[in-house]
């Protein structure tokens, strides 16, 4: 177990930084000095909310991988990318499959949090497309159930999200 500032960090880099490095090559289109500099400034950054290193290992994982995609982006936008016309989040390589693995991590982290009744109405009715309708007839409760437990579970995800760095 780490004990001082300096061991979380270097226990950080010694668990998330090569995985972490080589996401952030790919993004800064292989320019080494651009990826340490970004995977630097990501472990600054939690060092600096050190309340992200309580949460799993995923979360935290996920956590580190949202914040340097930022800080690419957050370049690019800024003028400071030179090596491509576009945004590094387009197109359909690794990139965009690592991001949507690591979205869905922290949806799947969120959706745990949720109580078991809520998750439910969620998973039916946005990830199966079931109306309130059907989902009421699955679950069993009343329509008018289903679309306050639907209401109040958003309201619970949407923090969960928050809590996560996830903004819209």
């Amino acid at each position: 177990m780490a004990t001082s500032t300096a061991d979380v960090l270097v226990a950080l880099h010694a668990e998330h930084g090569r995985g972490l490095w080589g996401y952030v090559l790919r993004l800064t289109g292989g320019d080494r000095a651009r990826a340490e500099d970004v995977v630097q400034e990501t472990l600054i950054r939690a060092w600096r909310h050190p309340e992200v290193l309580t949460r799993p290992p995923g979360a935290v994982r996920s956590w580190l991988f949202t914040v340097s995609r930022r800080l690419v982006i957050d370049q690019w936008r800024a003028g400071r990318e030179i090596s491509t016309d576009e945004p590094p989040e387009t197109g359909a390589g690794p990139e965009t499959w690592t991001d949507e693995v690591l979205d869905g991590w922290i949806v799947a982290d969120a959706l745990a949090r949720l109580t078991p009744e809520h998750r439910q109405v969620v998973v039916l009715c946005y990830f199966r497309g079931l109306s309130v309708a059907e989902a009421a007839r699955i679950l069993g409760i009343p329509d008018g159930t289903v679309k306050s437990r639907t209401h109040y579970a958003l309201r619970a995800l949407r923090l969960a999200l928050e809590e996560k760095g996830v903004t819209r």
